[in-house]
């Protein structure tokens, strides 16, 4: 594991998106990260980078598609897409995201957990595992839940809402004795309005046809790995995007936490 933490930060158009393909730079312990929170919070719902291509810097990851249609799960480099209807569609290359985190995903750890962890036990749990609090974490935890309440929202026209609009109407999904994955991320606390600082985590079932954005949850039998991530990349919209006049001077961490619960 590289001793050296890593910040890249790159701003490219979406048209530049397809060089990046041919010649990759994020390392296997590169988080990759598309866009930034607070540009998604507000409302900045135009895909610019192609799955296709999205894959080539990670096959583990989670994020969401052109024009918030729906979470973005993906495992073993293979996308998946819940829509508002709750139901998880594997989709293709050619679907762009806005925002979206991947990695190569390499278990550092497993943990196997306690029966009746609920969302804040486990992440509670976790933390006590890490080595520290400074880094970035991916999330795989493979298992069967008593309980899964998720969430997803369906494609937005513009003018865009704001994120914390959208989500007053998500459709959300609740399961029982539930076979499936977790994927997701936790950030450290330094990455306020680029990431979600602590965890962001959405769940596809073992028969990869339902998920979502996790709200609640309960462990009945399951085992997390996480993969230790030193080193970080972004990638911003172009000057042909609406980022390049958005008023990101605004603290949206309020409002980041009604959309995450």
């Amino acid at each position: 594991m590289p001793a050296v933490f890593l910040v890249l930060i790159l701003i490219a158009s979406a048209a530049g998106c397809a060089g990046y393909a041919t010649n990759p730079i994020a390392g296997r312990e590169t988080l990759f990260q598309i866009s930034t929170i607070d540009a998604l919070m507000s409302g900045l719902y135009d895909g610019i980078m192609p799955l296709g291509t999205l894959k080539k810097y990670g096959d583990f990851g989670i994020g969401t598609f052109d024009k918030l249609d729906g979470e973005m799960i993906e495992t073993d480099g293979r996308f998946y897409q819940v829509r508002a209807d709750g139901k998880a569609y594997p989709v293709s290359g050619t679907i762009r995201t806005p925002f979206a985190c991947v990695t190569f995903f390499d278990a550092d750890r497993e943990e196997r957990l306690a029966k009746g962890l609920d969302y804040k036990l486990l992440t509670k749990y976790l933390d006590e595992k890490l080595p520290t609090a400074n880094i970035f974490y991916a999330i795989k935890i493979q298992g069967t839940f008593s309980y899964m309440k998720t969430r997803s929202v369906p494609p937005q026209a513009k003018p865009y809402p704001p994120l914390v609009e959208v989500t007053k109407n998500q459709a959300v999904f609740e399961f029982h004795n539930i076979e499936g994955t977790i994927i997701g991320f936790r950030c450290p606390p330094y990455v306020t309005g680029v990431n979600v600082p602590g965890y962001h985590l959405h769940f596809l079932t073992g028969n990869k046809d339902a998920g979502g954005h996790i709200l609640e949850l309960t462990v009945l039998d399951a085992t997390a790995s996480i993969d230790n991530t030193t080193a970080f990349m972004m990638l911003l919209p172009g000057q042909d995007s609406d980022f390049y006049r958005l008023d990101l001077t605004q603290q949206k961490q309020d409002e980041l936490g009604k959309v995450e619960k």
